[in-house]
Parts: C-alpha cells; sequence; structure tokens
C-alpha cells in the first residue's frame, strides 16, 4: 500500500455531503415510514432488518471495489502501482473495518439493555429511543473521525492510541466487568440536576408540560445516557479503524453502515447476547492486536500489516470466542458427585 491519500477530504467533500443526506434519508424512511407507528420490533423483523443493513453494506463495499478499479488508474500520482491491489485492499479494509465496528457495537447492546431495564421502558418505544440515539451518534462519530484524521498525522499519536487500545483489551481480559447501575451514573444524575424529570413514561414523547413547567420524560434521559455511553465507546471503536486504514473515507463509511445497523442488532440479540460469555474476550483481543498493529505491526511489516491478515485474525477471534461460549454452555455443570 501506498501512503498517500486516495482520498483527501478536499477533492472528495462532495461525496461526503451526498453520502450523509443518504443516511439522513435512509433515516427518515426509517422512522417516517417503515416504522412510524410505535411497536414491539419482533424478533423476524430485527433479523430481516439486520439482513437489510448487512446487504447494504456489502452492496456499498462491492460498487466501493468498482469505482477503486475505474479511478486508481487516472490518478498520475500513482502510475506505476498494482491498482487491483490497491482496489482489493482498500476494499478490505471497508470490510475489516465494518467488522470490527459490528463486534465493538456489542457493548452498546449490554448498555441498552441494562438501562432499558433500570427506566422499565417499554419495549414498543424502544425503538425511537434508539432512532435518535443513533442519529446523534452519527454526528458525534463523524466529528471524532475528523479529529482522528487531523491527530493520525503525528506517529506519537499513533502510538498513544495504540498503547490506549492495548491498555483497554487487557482491561477486558484480566479485570472484572462491574455491573452497570444507571440509578447511580453521574451523567444521569447532572440531567437530573439540571432539567425537572417527570416521574413516568409519557407514550413516546421525551418532553412533557405540566403546569406550565417543562419536564424532561424518563426516555429523554436513557436518550442523554446513550448518547453519552456512545461518546465513550468511540474512544475505541474509532482509533481501531485508524489502525486498519489511515483513509478517513474507508473509516467514516465503515463506522456509519455498522452503526445503521445498530438498533435492528439490538433487537435481534437483546435477550441471546447473554449466551455469548466469552465475547468479551474475543473483543479484548481484537482491541489488543489492533494497538498491536498501530505501534509496531505496521512499522515492522513496511508501514502496512496486510489488511488480509488482519481480517482473517479478526475474523478468527470473533468466530473462536463465540463458538467457545456455546461450546462452554453445553458442557455439565462441574461439582461433587454425590455418594
Amino acid at each position: 500500500m501506498t501512503d498517500l491519500l486516495l482520498f483527501p477530504f478536499a477533492d472528495y467533500w462532495w461525496f461526503y455531503a451526498g453520502f450523509t443526506a443518504f443516511v439522513l434519508l435512509v433515516l427518515a424512511l426509517d422512522l417516517g415510514v417503515f416504522h412510524r407507528d410505535a411497536h414491539e420490533v419482533t424478533a423476524r423483523e430485527a433479523a430481516a432488518w439486520s439482513l437489510v443493513w448487512v446487504l447494504l453494506a456489502l452492496v456499498f463495499n462491492y460498487f466501493f471495489y468498482r469505482y477503486m478499479l475505474w479511478h486508481l488508474p487516472q490518478v498520475p500520482a500513482l502510475a506505476g502501482l498494482d491498482h487491483g491491489t490497491l482496489a482489493r485492499d482498500s476494499a478490505l479494509e471497508l470490510l475489516a473495518g465494518y467488522v470490527v465496528e459490528k463486534a465493538l457495537a456489542v457493548d452498546n447492546i449490554f448498555v441498552f439493555v441494562a438501562v432499558f431495564s433500570y427506566f422499565a421502558v417499554p419495549a414498543r418505544y424502544q425503538h425511537r429511543v434508539l432512532f435518535y440515539g443513533i442519529l446523534g451518534a452519527l454526528l458525534f462519530r463523524a466529528l471524532f473521525i475528523s479529529l482522528g484524521s487531523v491527530l493520525m498525522q503525528y506517529h506519537w499519536i499513533v502510538i498513544v492510541f495504540g498503547a490506549f487500545l492495548i491498555a483497554t483489551g487487557i482491561k477486558i481480559l484480566f479485570l472484572p466487568e462491574k455491573p452497570l447501575d444507571p440509578g447511580r451514573d453521574p451523567i444521569i444524575r447532572l440531567v437530573k440536576r439540571f432539567v425537572p424529570v417527570w416521574p413516568k413514561i409519557e407514550g413516546d414523547r421525551f418532553w412533557v408540560r405540566h403546569e406550565g413547567v417543562l419536564f424532561a420524560t424518563p426516555l429523554f434521559v436513557v436518550l442523554v445516557f446513550i448518547e453519552f455511553s456512545d461518546i465513550i465507546f468511540a474512544i475505541d471503536s474509532v482509533p481501531a479503524i485508524f489502525a486498519l486504514t489511515n483513509e478517513s473515507m474507508i473509516v467514516f463509511t465503515s463506522n456509519i453502515f455498522a452503526i445503521l445497523g445498530l438498533r435492528a442488532m439490538y433487537f435481534l440479540l437483546a435477550s441471546a447476547v447473554r449466551y455469548f460469555s466469552y465475547l468479551k474476550y474475543g473483543l479484548g483481543l481484537i482491541l489488543v492486536f489492533v494497538g498491536l498493529k498501530m505501534v509496531w505491526l505496521n512499522q515492522a511489516f513496511g508501514g502496512k500489516f496486510p489488511i488480509t491478515w488482519s481480517l482473517g485474525i479478526i475474523g478468527a477471534i470473533l468466530a473462536l470466542s463465540m463458538l467457545v461460549s456455546v461450546a462452554a454452555r453445553k458442557l455439565p455443570p462441574v461439582g461433587p458427585s454425590g455418594a
């Protein structure tokens, strides 16, 4: 791979604008047409929508690859390079970034389950909360990616982020996980301190007015909590994708496609996520791996660790952690035998 940016923002601002407009259109159709009426999302509906979002990402990836094959030969700075390899590796970087972000999004699902349970949010209103939560997440991810594209130009910043990912992965692997208690979370306590909160849920409304006073409903508190949780998760996920590619366009599109499918993935996996008890160890190993790419592996392989190897390692870690989780549940409990 070359260190030259294939898609500098100054030349491709039109793509970012068009892609953002496309995402907003898809979200408007999602909430305004397909989910206009609040209802409980069934497993079958969630599976269908999950498939739609995955296929949409894969179709985009294919057309991105075809565009690269057409575009790269026209770039004078890339004359003499293997355009087919560049196109293939860029498409694989997009796919790898999408897979990593999807995997790390499992942590978001644990948070969603905990906060919806704590505030007793009815299932039929959860989609609306997640819709606006993910709309805000898209904005914050765009800001994080813009900042990251600037910071990642400095080698010492790359090393710092890589070390942070390694430390986070080791923490997941070896330190016990603290149970989430939304009632004691400082963000929720801060919201309740500055905004009067209505004591009960009022349909799908975020605000209610009573005797001239505007109150935030529990749905709004849940929404704020989800937004801040995503900001925290983005500190891990955005640098993790920058470890796979230095192309901001690839980071941006892979991140956005993964987030778009997060709601459907939540409704599909919320009841099943507890069965994959070893998945968190897989996520920890992935963070350690991408951190090592940033601090050592990329330099050891001449500036770019092969993306085909990266995708294979990430896929193998995820598959193994899920298989171990399933196998562990089938094993009989170990205990003293009676006599």
